[in-house]
């Protein structure tokens, strides 16, 4: 199941990669009320990112049930994935803080790969092509992996058991530039050949986590 906050941050290329491991593909749209399943109901969770804070409970109150969700899926071994507010939704279901970082990550970029032997992201050094597009960042949970940082932030990446936060994109290619280039900032936008080669790292990326979501779930039942 994914979980969106807002309409222009859909999973783009995660669907195509979990379709490609046999699972099927639900949104929800946790900012227009829909109802949220527990934990139990399911086998694999993705979190979207959006322009709010994970803590902006006021403003969303939504945010606090979607935190709670992400923590019952982590506390029973359930595949999760966290993209952008997601990786801080995940970093803060687990008690770590997030915060405002010192400068905006906007635009296309890299990262580097901090993880020996992780099965999504490795070898060590290597650099991958994303979309940055935040100003927030947070603190590791207790027992993380760091996986990824970037010139400007050092965390980018994490996993918690089968729990990944990522601070950045790898899921929006070609189609779905443009829906999400209108909210950039003017002097941020994404060139179509930026796009392109972040489209090619992001399908790769992708294939590798819903492998390792599948097996996970295999595993579990």
């Amino acid at each position: 199941m994914v979980v969106q906050h807002v309409a222009f941050e859909g999973p783009g290329l995660i669907t195509p990669a979990l379709f490609a491991v046999g699972s099927t593909v639900s949104v929800v749209r946790a900012d227009l009320g829909d109802a949220l399943p527990t934990a139990s109901q399911l086998d694999v969770l993705v979190v979207m990112g959006g322009p709010m804070g994970a803590l902006d409970d006021h403003e969303h109150p939504h945010l606090a049930r979607v935190r709670s969700l992400i923590a019952d899926c982590v506390r029973l071994g359930k595949p999760v994935l966290g993209v952008c507010l997601g990786s801080q939704l995940l970093a803060a279901a687990l008690g770590a803080t997030v915060r405002r970082g010192p400068v905006a990550e906007i635009g296309a970029g890299a990262v580097e790969i901090t993880s020996a032997d992780d099965p999504v992201f490795s070898p060590p050094g290597s650099r991958i092509p994303v979309v940055h597009w935040h100003e927030d960042t947070f603190d590791l949970p207790e027992g993380a992996e760091l996986l990824a940082r970037s010139d400007l932030y050092a965390h980018q990446a994490f996993r918690v058991g089968t729990a990944y936060g990522l601070q950045f994109h790898v899921e929006i290619g070609s189609q779905e530039l443009p829906e999400v280039a209108p909210y950039l900032p003017a002097d941020r936008k994404i060139a179509p050949a930026e796009i392109d080669v972040v489209e090619s790292a992001g399908v790769r990326v992708l294939e590798r986590w819903a492998a390792f979501a599948a097996a996970a779930v295999e595993e579990a039942r």
